[in-house]
């Protein structure tokens, strides 16, 4: 291989030519009912409830503000209820804190530090001292278990 051919190569790779979008990240629930409920107290737009037979129902909810929505409900996956872990970037994380817990939902305090670990003695607690972007945390979990990652975002990382 010439190093055109692989020059070329790599500028294929790293442009592309068709976009993937992430549409849709799938939630494993035991209970159909109690998530649309959990999901609908959040505020989250409902899209749809489809009833497709007996045993297979489809539910699709999206975040405020997201161009990326869920989908959970029966015969939908076969995850256990409650292995999902997910991130939504808030641009606040004081405030998206704030708003859960006026919905009743039960919030971790804020914190920062290595978020993406599997130990929480990595987690400092209250916001990033210089309120970094990407660099403040919140967590909160589902009825099943799911959690959710809330993710301080003021400003995103070039070519984002």
């Amino acid at each position: 291989m010439t190093s055109t051919a692989v020059q070329n190569q790599t500028t294929v790779t790293q442009t592309g030519t068709v976009d993937f979008k992430l549409e849709v990240a799938i939630i494993p629930v035991a209970d159909a009912d109690r998530a649309k409920q959990f999901y609908t107290r959040l505020g989250w737009r409902e899209d749809a409830d489809f009833p497709i037979s007996e045993g297979h129902r489809v539910l699709q909810f999206t975040p405020p503000g997201s161009l990326a929505s869920i989908i959970f409900g029966t015969g939908v996956t076969k995850a256990i209820p409650g292995s999902a872990e997910n991130l939504l970037a808030v641009s606040d994380v004081e405030a998206a804190r704030a708003e859960l817990i006026d919905r009743g939902v039960d919030v971790s305090e804020v914190f920062h530090g290595l978020a993406f670990s599997d130990t929480e003695a990595t987690r400092v607690p209250g916001p990033d001292p210089e309120r970094k972007s990407y660099s403040s945390y919140a967590t909160f979990s589902d009825p099943d278990g799911n959690e959710y990652l809330l993710q301080e975002l003021t400003d995103r990382l070039p070519g984002r």
